[in-house]
C-alpha cells in the first residue's frame, strides 16, 4: 500500500491534468480490498516504466526516456503469445538499424496468478556448444535447452541463436525459436586491418533485456523486456574479447604479431582496443545505432549526479539472483515449488484486513 500510494501521488504531481489524487487513491484502496491487487491505467504504467528505466542506469546516452514507447500487453499470459510479442518487440526496436528504445509489459503477478517469466538474459543470445565453439557464458544454458528438446544445427556454429524460454504457471517452461529474419546482425570489419574480416566475427544489433522484473507502485511485472542500444565495449571487450565468452582477444593479438607469452606485453589491452574499434566502425558502416564507452561514461556521471535516490517504493527494474542463475544455467524453473511464506502475496481477505487497520477500523 505504501508503494501504491507513493507512486500514485508521484504520478499525479507529474501529471496535473490527471486531476486530484484523492479519488484515485480511494478507487485503488477499494480495488485492493476486493481483489488483493489493483490495475494501473495505461498512462500510469507508461510513466512508471519510463521512470524505472531512467533510474535504473540501463538508459544509455541519447535515449529520450520521456518519449520512450511502452507497449501495454498486460492481457498476455500464455507462453506462445509472450514469445510472439517478444519477437515483435525485436522487429520494432531494430527499425532498420535506427534503434528504437521500447519497453513491453506483460501480465503482472497477482495474489492468485503469477505472471509469465522469461529465462533468457537477452532476447538474442548465442549458444555455447562446450567444444570451444560459440559463447562459453551460455554453455550450461545451451545444454539445459537441449535437454528440453532444442536441437542445434547439425554442424554447431559460433553464432547459433538460442531459443527463447518462456515459463508460465499453467504451462511450465516452453521453447520458442527466434526467427532469424528478424535478427539484424552486423558483420565486423576493421577500418585499417584488412585481415580482420576473415575472423568471421559478428554481433546482433539490439540488446533486449528480458529477465528483469519491473516493479511499479507495488505491482510486479515479471516479464517486461526493454532495450536501448549497445555500448561498443559491451560487445568488443565483454562479449568478444573475454576468455569466458568468445576469447577473440588472443587471435587478434596473434594476427597483430604481439607477444602473447606474457601479460606484461599488454597484448590483451591492445587487442581489446582493436576489437572495440572494429565494433564501432562496423556498426557505423551498417548504420546501426551504437554509443562508445567514453560518451557513456560522461552520461553515467551526469546520471549519478542528478538521479533520484532510489527507495523500495520507486518504480524499478530489478534482477533477482534466481533469475540471473536461470539465465546462465537454464534452471531452476520459477514454478517448480510453491512460493515461500515470505514471498507469497497476501490473500484478498488479508489485504482487506490490513486496509481496515490502516483506516482505523
Amino acid at each position: 500500500m505504501d508503494a501504491a500510494e507513493g507512486f500514485l501521488r508521484m504520478f499525479h504531481i507529474a501529471h496535473p491534468g490527471a486531476g486530484p489524487v484523492g479519488p484515485r487513491l480511494s478507487r485503488m484502496r477499494d480495488e485492493v480490498a476486493e481483489t488483493g491487487t489493483y490495475r494501473q491505467t495505461t498512462e500510469e504504467l507508461a510513466y512508471g516504466a519510463r521512470i524505472a528505466l531512467r533510474d535504473s542506469g540501463w538508459c544509455t546516452s541519447g535515449v529520450p526516456w520521456r518519449r520512450l514507447k511502452v507497449r501495454d500487453l498486460r492481457g498476455f499470459r500464455n507462453a506462445a503469445a509472450v514469445a510472439g510479442e517478444c519477437v515483435e518487440h525485436l522487429r520494432l526496436a531494430t527499425n532498420g538499424g535506427a534503434i528504437r528504445p521500447l519497453v513491453t509489459v506483460f501480465a503482472p503477478d497477482t495474489p492468485d496468478t503469477p505472471g509469465p517469466c522469461i529465462w533468457n538474459e537477452q532476447l538474442i543470445r548465442y549458444a555455447g556448444h562446450g567444444v570451444g565453439t560459440g559463447d562459453r557464458r551460455y554453455t550450461a544454458f545451451t545444454e539445459a535447452v537441449q535437454g528440453m528438446g532444442w536441437r542445434p544445427p547439425a554442424t554447431p556454429g559460433r553464432f547459433d541463436l538460442l531459443p527463447l524460454v518462456v515459463e508460465t504457471a499453467h504451462e511450465g517452461a516452453k521453447l520458442f525459436t527466434v526467427p532469424p529474419d528478424v535478427v539484424h546482425e552486423v558483420l565486423l570489419e576493421h577500418p585499417e586491418l584488412p585481415w580482420f574480416g576473415q575472423l568471421g566475427l559478428r554481433w546482433h544489433a539490439v540488446p533486449v533485456i528480458t529477465n528483469m522484473r519491473l516493479t511499479i507502485g507495488g505491482i510486479t511485472y515479471p516479464a517486461a523486456p526493454f532495450n536501448s542500444w549497445f555500448v561498443g565495449s559491451e560487445i568488443g571487450a565483454r562479449s568478444l574479447a573475454d576468455e569466458n565468452a568468445y576469447g577473440a582477444a588472443r587471435p587478434v593479438a596473434e594476427a597483430l604479431g604481439l607477444d602473447t607469452a606474457t601479460e606484461r606485453s599488454l597484448w590483451r589491452d591492445r587487442a581489446v582496443v582493436e576489437l572495440n574499434r572494429a565494433v564501432l566502425h562496423s556498426f557505423d558502416l551498417a548504420e546501426v545505432t551504437i554509443t562508445d564507452h567514453h560518451a557513456e561514461s560522461r552520461h553515467r556521471l551526469s546520471w549519478l549526479r542528478s538521479r533520484q535516490r532510489t527507495s523500495g517504493n520507486r518504480p524499478a527494474f530489478r534482477l533477482d539472483p534466481t533469475a540471473a542463475l536461470r539465465a546462465r544455467t537454464g534452471g531452476p524453473a520459477r514454478f517448480s515449488h510453491s512460493p515461500s511464506e515470505t514471498t507469497r502475496p497476501h490473500s484478498p481477505g488479508r489485504l482487506a484486513e490490513l486496509l481496515r487497520q490502516r483506516a482505523g477500523g
